[in-house]
């Protein structure tokens, strides 16, 4: 469990970074980011994949099926949505949407595997549902406070929805894969999903780049936008930290954790997030906020402790 729980630490530690590339690359729709994102994901894969080739061709037809349905809703959709929601409403308000997401991934996975009785597990559930409201009091105040297009940040509102539907979906539904085949290894399956991505990633930036070149006579010179090199680091960086390692140190997790529990550790990206927003910004969170990182904190270990107790008594 303490692996499992490091793993998943690792994992949203780095996805904290997605956050803010929207933000640090403002001239590329939301849509071109992902779509660079995974093509760099797939191109790493390719060498990776040759390494395990004998552990790929091991997976079937309905394996590589399954990788390509998780790596379009849990990747690309995902991330697409996300980012055109952080230009739309900048990052506090889709931050604290998706914040919502230990919540829901933990309430819905336990819904399905009742893995441990509710009486147990709803005063962890509840201390970070209280850690959430603190935690993005302070942001939501500051997006109300922002002038603007109020149509412009509903519609950034509805994209972060959209981004915490997606994946609600995939980390249930890619821990059901991962414990149905206990013989494949973390990276395998990472490796897989980066090469059903490529194909995907591909067709995807070039349609997007002729979209975005027709509806506008291509001003930002899309789709590497005005700084070439800045664009390419930052998808090469995202494709190999946060799309394959991350992945990788989840499926780990996945593999480890029950998804009850694992939901309830998607708050380490959401602390990261913030924490990454915040020295953009170079601004210091108040005494609400940090109150409610701490709530946060103690509810992660009060879910912990719960699951490794009844653990220790199926035992």
């Amino acid at each position: 469990m303490l692996i499992g729980v490091l793993c998943a630490l690792g994992a949203g530690l780095i996805w904290g970074v997605v956050f803010v590339t929207p933000l640090l690359l403002p001239d590329h729709p939301g849509s071109l980011l992902a779509f660079g994102r995974y093509l760099a994901f797939g191109l790493i894969a390719l060498p990776l994949g040759w390494q395990a080739r004998r552990r790929l061709r091991a997976l079937s037809r309905a394996d590589w099926i399954e990788a390509l349905k998780l790596s379009m809703v849990g990747n690309i959709l995902y991330y697409s949505a996300l980012a055109t929601a952080i230009q739309l409403a900048d990052a506090p308000l889709p931050t604290m949407i998706i914040g919502t997401l230990p919540l829901v991934i933990a309430i819905v996975s336990n819904l399905s595997e009742r893995t441990v009785p509710w009486p147990q597990l709803a005063p962890a559930l509840l201390v970070l549902a209280a850690g959430i409201l603190l935690v993005n009091q302070t942001e939501l105040q500051r997006t109300m406070q922002l002038q603007g297009d109020p149509w412009r940040y509903a519609l950034g509102a509805g994209f972060a929805v959209l981004a915490t539907a997606c994946w609600t979906w995939y980390p249930v539904r890619n821990a059901r894969w991962l414990r149905s085949r206990p013989a494949v290894a973390a990276s395998t399956w990472a490796t897989a999903q980066g090469l059903a991505t490529l194909p995907v990633a591909l067709v995807g930036m070039l349609l997007a780049s002729a979209y975005y070149g027709l509806l506008v006579p291509n001003p930002l010179n899309l789709p590497l936008g005005p700084d070439p090199q800045r664009f390419i680091l930052w998808m090469l960086a995202l494709g190999l930290l946060a799309s394959w390692l991350g992945t990788l140190l989840w499926n780990a997790a996945a593999q480890l954790l029950p998804t009850s529990l694992s939901g309830q550790l998607i708050v380490f990206e959401t602390l990261s997030a913030l924490a990454y927003a915040w020295l953009l910004r170079r601004t210091w969170p108040d005494g609400i906020t940090f109150a409610g990182v701490g709530l946060l904190i103690a509810g992660v270990v009060m879910g912990v402790r719960v699951f490794a107790s009844a653990g220790t008594r199926r035992a």
